[in-house]
């Protein structure tokens, strides 16, 4: 997300001008949520009491004890992003020098570049004992596996190996989209025999992660930690182990354990040895398996993972309060899995023993034949264990990647172990719609806020700025976690942030809120924004502009229900009130801070501006922004009659969250032009990288439709050369190129600008044709290609083409000199309107020459591509039955050619192309669907009435008859009516349709030619003069009739046929409304018109 910043110091300070230059307001940029409040830590920095990310803690970890570290991390994870800035800045490790950091392809094989660096031959033996690592997501562990394989073959003779396994995956198919994995690991853990070590919580995953180092001492090790939300959460950990301080705890523990190895000879022992020994170093209880709850319960669930293991212990002590006889044990160490000390962890009272395990699939929940791989560890160290007469039951309590954990959830697990119920009754309040609330955090104690907004406003960044000033205050710690539902409404972002005197982990979602903050009313309509607002607690509705009177119609019912049902405080801001900020919304990111300040922590305002003036903004604009805040700020009496519901109405069941399917914000901010000149290399590097790149070699990728090259076969004049039009018959071999047509459709020309006229605009406009530019395609302007200048110009700027008005109101805005400017916006406007259609229609001016004409307003390139269409193909209706000529296709063509009022020869764009190609040229030519279709039966009469090129489908249908009277086939009578002005030199095909007339194929050829006689005789004429023979074939036998050309002939034509509707209706003795009787045919596609 970036945040937009005002370009002006804001508003004057409260007590007065300030004289000279405004100072520049400071700038807040989340640069990733992986990230401690979004933003990059120098390495030093890391130490003592800090806010951190359990990512950025682990990545130091493994930045400072690795020799390397090879990253897969998948776009906008960023599980490496804080690695790459040390690497950048240099920053050293423990051994004296910058940790070499490789961000490597998710792909199979991936870790295979890894494995040739640790038995390479020249691999400095002196980093034998270094570790080396890998940070990656569960997602792309898979793509690891085979090398993993190999390396716990060869591992007795490698480097220490450790790979820091973010547990996350995105699941297209699931509900979440982002989903938790462990089961993917823990598989291949096992089949490969690596050690797996789990963190419970940020607080100790620079401890798991040295841990799982040491570990790595032993055996090829997997730390595994949440990498949906407490790895992405930033929270302050205390005691943080500075790279000096885990450098000497690693060899310490190193050679603690190294004395006594001998004595350990097995990999349990080694590891109880290792654990205990690092216990001893640092002070702390570490277990394998960590048991919490009752002294004596009837109940304990078992629980691997980050989020499991540290909710599920917070609810067990919840429901201990409560004299719920339950525990919960958590698995840190997993693999190796230490039955002996599993056992030993478990208290002697329990009976039941309840085993919280992932399955890859919903689908496995309800399977009884799956079960999880913690419950088979489990039931196997339990069934074989001596320690119970009756050994406890074990129940496989499955739950798939996608289930998000919460503490009602956690309980709901609790309660599968017993019969009583786990959640008293009397903690719903009374309200039996209610669930049963648990309370894991003492109110008194931990403040709770929600922030709602799009990630597209200005304010979604406040929320982690107020939760970045509030960690400035040492006696506070803070928590704050976002994410992103970017499907939802274009886009949600949620921000939880807690404040508690002292260290908490919150790994769910908050669910008593004090304040909640909602950026955009459109979210109301979306998200049950009120089922995590604690009942009197305070809701912040930012509504710009709605004043009290429309507040009602503003909120849903239902919302409005649940208001007054929770007895909320309710506040509107309107960022409209201040004019400021109305005119300027940048600054409501400012003005939203203070809101939440006076209304949540009123009594820290003064001080939290400051706070806040240290990181965004300034303390000037901030403080008159509070100043002027009662404007803008007001509180809202929620009216009694908000309480109720028409009972006839249904509320809508909303989601009480999002579905955290992104770690970023949508990409919808307006990217820079995207034709910025590049040089050759940036192609160069497509082709010669293809795979890295993603080139895919393709004939006009671009295109929307599916395009072929073919060859020119013929082009043959068809008209004198004395003639002036120029109708030219031109056919295309389309050999084995799949290209397939039907009767009546059209082909698609690509055609090129006319080389000597691109060259002439480059060189006026002092172009260099060599240079890379990406420009839109001709299909779809939102798909990029890379050209070089002189290609673009020739095959996809329509740069002499006809010029809309938006154009010339575009590029006013490059004309320098007043006039031009002037006379652009004109020309652009509605008081232009007459001299603009002289231009387009009389002086037929092109965008060339515009540019020419306005020689002050001169865009750079990469601006005329965006404000100059793309050029389009040309559709010419196909001449040619591909059942008659299998392997070529054939067009009937005029050239359009004029001269304008400047004496200056113009051609059109498609037709030049054409006229000028010679046989053996390729061209890219693709199909188009058409109305004109035959008649589904062959003995259906075709009555076709064409003008000048409109002729050439007619010449298709005709082929095609012709093909199937041969194939002896019964065929309809064919009536071709054909009109030009002159048959000598415009009796084009005429030698065909003389030869199909007397083979029997066409059974009626009118012929009009309008200008051979002193009379002009039409193609209407010479319908009427056959009227009979159209009655007979049209009505009669349930004919077709089609018109392909010009559409001035549509009236009289059409006049024909209804006219012979009513002489046939008239004969008949019928009524019969020739209007709607061609109505009725058109509906039958019995009257077809391609006229342009």
């Amino acid at each position: 997300m970036h945040l937009k910043v005002a370009e002006s110091g804001g508003p004057a300070p409260v007590e007065g001008p300030v004289e000279g230059p405004e100072k520049p307001l400071k700038a807040f940029k989340q640069e990733s949520s992986s990230l401690p409040f979004g933003q990059r830590i120098s390495f030093p920095q890391i130490s003592g009491p800090t806010y951190l990310t359990a990512q950025t803690v682990i990545q130091q970890v493994a930045y400072s004890l690795s020799d390397r570290l090879w990253t897969y991390s998948p776009e906008t994870f960023d599980l490496d992003v804080a690695v790459k800035h040390w690497f950048h800045d240099g920053a050293h490790n423990a051994y004296g020098y910058p940790t070499n950091v490789e961000s490597m392809q998710i792909r199979t094989g991936a870790a295979s570049v890894a494995l040739g660096y640790i038995f390479s031959k020249d691999f400095d033996l002196k980093k034998r004992y270094i570790p080396q690592s890998i940070l990656a997501s569960s997602s792309s562990l898979q793509y690891l596996r085979s090398a993993l394989d190999q390396l716990s073959l060869l591992y007795s003779v490698a480097s220490p190996f450790v790979a820091h396994i973010a547990a996350v995956d995105y699941a297209g198919g699931s509900q979440t989209g982002l989903v938790t994995d462990y089961a993917s690991v823990l598989t291949i853990a096992e089949e490969l025999g690596l050690g797996v070590v789990s963190s419970s919580s940020a607080h100790e995953s620079q401890h798991m992660s040295l841990f799982a180092t040491l570990l790595a001492s032993i055996v090829p090790t997997i730390h595994l930690y949440d990498g949906v939300r407490v790895g992405r959460e930033t929270t302050r950990i205390i005691d943080v182990l500075d790279q000096g301080g885990l450098h000497n705890t690693y060899k310490a523990i190193l050679n603690e354990t190294s004395a006594t190895s001998k004595k350990h000879t097995g990999l349990d022992a080694k590891v109880e040895r290792l654990l205990e020994a690092f216990n001893s170093e640092l002070g702390t209880a570490y277990g394998l398996f960590e048991y919490h709850g009752h002294a004596t319960p009837d109940s304990v669930l078992v629980v691997f993972g980050t989020v499991e293991a540290s909710l599920s212990s917070q609810v067990a002590s919840s429901l201990e309060r409560d004299g719920a006889r339950v525990g919960v044990l958590n698995v840190r160490v997993y693999r190796p899995f230490v039955e002996e000390e599993f056992i030993k962890a478990l208290p002697k009272s329990v009976r039941t023993i309840g085993v919280l395990g992932q399955v890859q699939v919903q689908q496995a929940v309800s399977d009884a034949s799956v079960c999880s791989s913690l419950y088979s560890d489990v039931l196997a160290a339990v069934t074989f264990a001596d320690q119970w007469s009756t050994p406890p039951a074990v129940v496989d309590v499955k739950y798939a990647r996608e289930h998000v954990w919460t503490p009602v959830a956690i309980a709901a697990a609790f309660q599968l172990l017993v019969k009583k119920p786990v959640l008293q009754p009397e903690n719903a309040g009374g309200d039996p719609d209610r669930q049963p609330e648990l309370q894991i955090f003492d109110p008194t104690v931990v403040q709770q806020y929600t922030f709602w907004d799009l990630d597209d406003s200005p304010s979604a960044d406040a929320s982690v700025i107020l939760g970045q000033a509030l960690s400035k205050d040492s006696a506070s710690n803070v928590t704050v976690k976002t994410g992103y539902d970017n499907l939802l409404q274009g886009g949600v972002v949620r921000t939880d942030l807690r404040k508690s005197k002292i260290l908490i982990e919150a790994s769910y979602s908050v669910d008593a809120a004090d304040v909640v903050f909602v950026g955009d009313k459109a979210l109301l309509n979306q998200i049950d924004v009120l089922n995590g607002l604690k009942a009197e607690g305070k809701i912040i509705l930012k509504l710009p502009g709605i004043k009290d009177d429309d507040l009602e119609k503003a909120l849903p019912v239902g919302f409005r229900k649940v208001l007054s049902a929770k007895a909320a405080q309710v506040y509107v801001l309107d960022t409209q009130a201040i004019e400021p900020v109305s005119d300027d919304t940048g600054l409501e990111t400012y003005l939203t801070q203070v809101a939440f300040l006076r209304v949540a922590l009123p009594t820290l305002e003064s001080v939290g501006i400051q706070k806040l003036a240290a990181i965004n903004g300034s303390a000037d604009l901030i403080g008159s922004l509070a100043n002027d805040l009662d404007k803008a700020l007001r509180r809202l009496e929620i009216p009694e009659s908000w309480a109720t519901v028409e009972p006839e109405l249904e509320l809508p069941s909303l989601p009480t969250d999002i579905n955290a399917n992104s770690f970023t914000a949508f990409g919808k901010i307006e990217p820079e032009p995207p034709t910025l000149l590049k040089n050759w290399q940036t192609a160069a590097k497509g082709l010669a990288f293809k795979e890295a790149f993603g080139t895919q070699p393709a004939l006009r990728p671009d295109l929307a439709v599916k395009t072929y090259t073919a060859y020119v076969k013929e082009n043959r004049r068809l008209t004198p050369l004395t003639y002036d039009r120029n109708i030219f018959h031109i056919e295309f071999d389309i050999g084995e190129s799949g290209l397939k047509y039907d009767i009546g459709e059209a082909l698609g020309i690509h055609a090129e600008n006319d080389e000597k006229e691109v060259q002439e605009f480059i060189d006026f406009y002092k172009l260099n044709p060599e240079e890379i530019v990406e420009v839109p395609t001709r299909e779809d302007p939102s798909v990029l290609e890379n050209r070089t200048v002189y290609q673009s110009l020739m095959q996809n700027v329509d740069i002499f083409g006809k010029p809309p008005k938006r154009f010339y109101e575009a590029l006013a805005e490059f004309a320098d000199d007043p006039r031009e400017k002037k006379e652009l916006q004109i020309l652009g406007g509605p008081e232009g309107a007459k001299e603009f259609k002289r231009r387009a229609e009389v002086d037929t001016i092109t965008y060339a020459d515009i540019l020419l004409e306005f020689s002050s307003a001169h865009p750079s390139f990469h601006d005329i591509v965006r404000i100059v269409s793309p050029m389009k193909r040309r559709e010419y209706s196909i001449a040619s039955c591909q059942k008659v000529t299998p392997t070529s296709v054939a067009l009937m063509v005029v050239t359009v050619g004029w001269v304008d009022p400047r004496a200056r020869d113009r051609f059109g764009q498609a037709t030049r192309y054409l006229n000028k190609l010679r046989p053996g040229m390729p061209v890219t030519v693709s199909v188009k669907p058409s109305v004109m279709k035959l008649p589904s039966k062959s003995t259906d009469p075709l009555i076709m009435a064409g003008l000048g090129t409109g002729l050439a489908p007619f010449r298709a249908f005709v082929q095609h008859r012709a093909f199937e009277k041969a194939q002896g086939i019964e065929i309809g009578p064919v009536l071709l009516y054909m009109g030009s002005r002159h048959q000598r030199e415009e009796y084009c095909y005429g030698e065909e349709w003389e030869a199909y007339q007397d083979a029997g194929v066409i059974t009626l050829l009118g012929r009009a030619f309008s200008r051979d006689q002193p009379q002009k005789i039409y193609i209407q004429d010479r319908m009427r003069e056959t009227m009979k023979d159209i009655i007979d074939a049209y009505i009669h036998k349930q004919g077709a009739f089609y018109l392909c050309g010009p559409t001035w002939p549509v009236p009289d034509v059409t006049n024909v046929l209804e006219d012979a509707i009513a002489r046939n209706a008239k004969m008949e003795g019928k009524k019969v409304d020739p209007l709607k009787e061609i109505e009725r045919l058109k509906d039958q596609s019995r009257y077809v018109l391609e006229v342009y």
